[in-house]
């Protein structure tokens, strides 16, 4: 069996989607002759708190944990709201305040590449040590953030380990980057590194073709797609919403603001009073205060339902319940390679999904192979009325359901299946 040394920062009892993906491939790897050993911080300062996920952790690994100097911790003495938002990628696109340009500019240039840097030299070192007695056959870096990544690089190269980096997101190109306030010297050290690390690495797993492209321009080392999945449910929740429920779980940030669907269920309330009576917009999880002045401003105050943030299984639940979907991303091309993870729970859930982003986003093609709902470009408000519209006559007749197929290419399992063989290549590659 080989064994892997998997570099996380997101582990329980943290919440939200980063989470999820080596939580989930840990629980599998066993199944093909994979042992995990994993690395977290011992005391991270996480922005969203899931207890309800430490008894997903398969008792029968091994979680190393290492102390980490957290900055965040430092600047909410300044403003605890402005850290947390920031520290969840929550950044307003109204005019910064002098605080929150200082925040942002001490993020972007002297956290090089992200707050967790302070982190990387104590792992190296205590890593090392540990590896002495007790070797593995590769290393796994997770990221973001992607500081993880240098972690990897150092024990790669005093260790001659093979190496895999992991990226969740994209590092330059992730649509807030451009927000960080960077100095051209600041950016051109995140692009050194950036290049470093693909450059390094013995293989690189991404979750979307666009970023497999992207990454493909600047390295020759392979990558490999593996997107986020889903975890079946043994016993499937009964029962959906009595309304007209229009549901997104997860945050919802500034940049993902859908004024397009919020001016489009407008009109559809001012020109049917019982769909007025019927609609309810649901939103669970963190919601930006330019999301919520948006729908006020077009009157939907009184036809939305804030959940705030509720643990994992309760999302699941609340997932199979509503009535349609909504899946959101910022309208911008730097966001066409994210998929993000709520994507394949709601394939699970087996509901219409209406999914609203940029033309060309690869979220596209997993609609499209699953036959699990719409994907609209942010600029096609009458075809959203349409569909909207679709959904509503269906709904009212009782009969709003999706077929959904090729769901078993995006279960956990299968995923983790590809992972392991990736681990497989690496070790005996070399």
């Amino acid at each position: 069996m080989k064994k892997a040394l998997i570099i996380c920062y997101y582990w329980p009892p943290a919440g939200g989607p980063g989470v999820q993906r080596w939580l989930k491939f840990v629980s599998h790897l066993k199944s093909f002759d994979i042992a995990p050993v994993v690395y977290v911080p011992e005391n991270p300062n996480y922005p969203i708190i899931d207890q309800d996920l430490v008894s997903q952790v398969p008792p029968d690994i091994t979680v190393l944990k290492h102390p980490i100097k957290e900055p965040y911790k430092f600047a909410a003495i300044f403003s605890k709201k402005k850290t947390l938002q920031i520290s969840s990628g929550i950044i307003s696109n109204k005019k910064p305040s002098f605080l929150e340009k200082l925040l942002l500019f001490i993020r972007g240039n002297y956290f090089i590449p992200d707050a967790r840097v302070g982190w990387v030299s104590p792992s190296v070192v205590f890593l090392k040590q540990y590896l002495k007695t007790h070797p593995v056959d590769c290393i796994i870096s997770s990221g973001p953030p992607h500081s993880l990544h240098l972690i990897g690089l150092e024990l790669q190269k005093d260790l001659h380990l093979p190496w895999i980096a992991d990226f969740r997101d994209p590092w330059t190109t992730i649509h807030y980057h451009k927000s960080l306030l960077l100095t051209k010297a600041s950016a051109g050290k995140h692009k050194a590194l950036e290049s470093l690390v693909l450059n390094t690495a013995n293989h690189i797993l991404v979750t979307s073709p666009s970023t497999q492209k992207e990454f493909s321009l600047l390295t020759n080392k392979p990558i490999t797609v593996i997107t986020n999945g889903f975890e079946p449910l043994a016993v499937k929740p009964q029962g959906l919403d009595a309304r007209f429920s229009i549901a997104h779980i997860g945050s919802l940030l500034t940049q993902r603001n859908p004024t397009v669907l919020w001016e489009v269920l407008s009109e559809l309330v001012k020109e049917d009073p019982v769909f007025a009576q019927d609609l309810e917009i649901s939103l669970t999880g963190v919601v930006s205060d330019q999301v919520l002045s948006s729908i006020a401003l077009v009157g939907l105050t009184n036809n939305t339902t804030l959940k705030g943030y509720v643990p994992h299984k309760q999302a699941v639940m609340l997932q199979h319940q509503a009535q349609i979907l909504l899946l959101l991303e910022v309208d911008s091309e730097d966001t066409k390679a994210i998929i993000p993870g709520k994507l394949f729970e709601y394939l699970q859930a087996h509901r219409p999904i209406i999914a609203i982003g940029p033309k060309g986003s690869d979220i596209e093609g997993i609609i499209n192979t699953t036959e699990s709902g719409v994907y609209i470009a942010a600029n096609q408000k009458e075809a959203l009325k349409k569909q909207l519209l679709t959904y509503y006559s269906a709904y009212k007749k009782g009969a709003l359901f999706i077929p959904s197929k090729n769901l078993e290419l995006f279960t956990r399992k299968n995923l983790t299946k590809k992972v392991a063989g990736v681990i497989k290549r690496v070790t005996t590659a070399l």
